[in-house]
């Protein structure tokens, strides 16, 4: 039997790290204005002046509901990074893609639905929502990402805590679920200089929190990716620049909220990790870029990674910036993707600065895996939200695994 599993997990290896990528084509991609409006039903406007009813910022995160050209969208916490009481909200959109038609890549908003606490009280973007040291009191959120469960719950993980929610279709909280307390800011602030160090020397760095969420084929698990290191990862140095690359995956169990955690290595301390998706049980593709848009943007990239012989640091109290100790092994990494390719015309002045978010949806007509990427807008009305489709050869995701729905929800 160890033979076997030797065997087994040697092709996984070479799948992932030889993955051909032979056919990736971009299908098309569908937009609408950065001035529409959702179907929240809300009147007047936030406190920064942003009409209530805005459908912004929804680039955030998508996940397919497993039902039809289903999606959920979730918008982030509003603009101004943070000065808005812009209400939290998640979507759900059709989202039909149709190699070489007219319109290959359609968009038809369906739903809005506002985000609230088990008392029914709205969360907002707000830095300000804050009034205790536990993130689950408070009612600021910045929903960074978002998947669907098998019994059609919404798993969102939050930036500002970093925390795991559990809402129902309505978008009313069901849980919190369990994120240990070394990703928490240690002292919780109303303005990022309050959660940096001096003040704060540990947890989460500010707005570079648990970006992406993916959730495990079978639906038994969901696995975050923090944006960046932990401060007591060697995030930054002694000027608050960031300088460190190896970012924590944490691995939560649904039904025993068991817990673990393997390092994610960036290329470049300057790029995050913004979101994650499953391919199959251990392997997932991860968005890494850069903070830049237009012409200056130089890395917008897809890496397959592994968690495969990983080691589990949950007992690790600080990992350095830099090189990693003998006795801690990374996550397998390999290039699926470079959005900014020529072939796909993406790279150039129209490029947006975050793509942020990542989907796997239903199989086309051809039998091609369709993935998903979507790029968050600002909230600025100038700016359209874009969702580009990709097509995928299925040799070169050998190992994937369609996520599993219930069929009677």
């Amino acid at each position: 039997m160890a033979v076997i599993r030797a065997l087994v997990l040697s092709a996984i290896a070479c799948a992932l790290v030889g993955s051909a990528r032979a056919d990736v084509t971009l299908v098309g991609v569908g937009t609408i204005p950065g001035d529409a409006a959702d179907l929240s039903g809300l009147t007047g406007h936030a406190s920064d002046g942003t009409p209530n009813n805005r459908l912004g910022g929804l680039g955030s995160a998508i996940a397919y509901t497993g039902i039809g050209d289903e999606y959920v969208l979730a918008s982030d916490r509003g603009p101004k990074d943070g000065a808005s009481d812009f209400a939290c909200r998640v979507h759900r959109m059709m989202i039909r893609v149709t190699p070489g038609a007219k319109e290959p890549v359609s968009l038809k908003l369906t739903a809005t639905a506002l985000l609230t606490n088990e008392d029914g009280k709205r969360f907002v973007g707000a830095l300000d929502a804050l009034a205790h040291k536990e993130p689950e009191k408070n009612l600021r959120l910045d929903p960074e990402g978002v998947r669907v469960g098998r019994g059609g719950g919404i798993y969102i993980s939050d930036e500002y805590g970093p925390v795991v929610y559990e809402f129902d279709a309505k978008g009313k909280r069901v849980r919190s679920l369990p994120v240990p307390a070394h990703f928490r800011v240690a002292r919780p602030g109303k303005s990022p200089s309050d959660e940096l160090p001096p003040k704060s020397k540990s947890g989460r760095v500010p707005n570079r929190g648990m970006e992406g969420l993916a959730i495990a084929p079978d639906g038994s698990k969901l696995f975050g990716i923090m944006q960046s290191p932990l401060v007591q990862d060697g995030a930054l140095n002694e000027k608050n620049e960031r300088v460190g690359v190896n970012c924590r995956v944490l691995e939560i169990d649904l039904a025993t909220g068991k817990t673990r955690e393997f390092v994610y290595r960036l290329d470049d301390a300057a790029n995050g990790a913004s979101e994650i998706v499953a391919v199959g049980d251990r392997d997932f593709l991860v968005l890494e870029r850069d903070g830049a848009g237009g012409k200056d943007a130089k890395c917008k990239k897809l890496f397959r990674i592994d968690l495969t012989g990983a080691t589990d640091v949950s007992a690790v109290a600080a990992l350095p910036a830099g090189a990693l100790p003998a006795t801690v092994t990374l996550t397998k990494k390999a290039l699926f993707l470079d959005l900014l390719a020529p072939r796909f015309k993406i790279a150039g002045g129209d490029c947006p600065e975050k793509f942020e978010g990542l989907t796997f949806g239903p199989d086309l007509a051809d039998g091609r895996r369709l993935l998903l990427v979507t790029a968050d807008n600002d909230f600025i009305a100038e700016k359209p939200f874009r969702v580009y489709a990709f097509a995928i050869d299925r040799n070169d995701l050998p190992t994937y695994k369609p996520q599993q729905f219930d069929r009677n929800r």
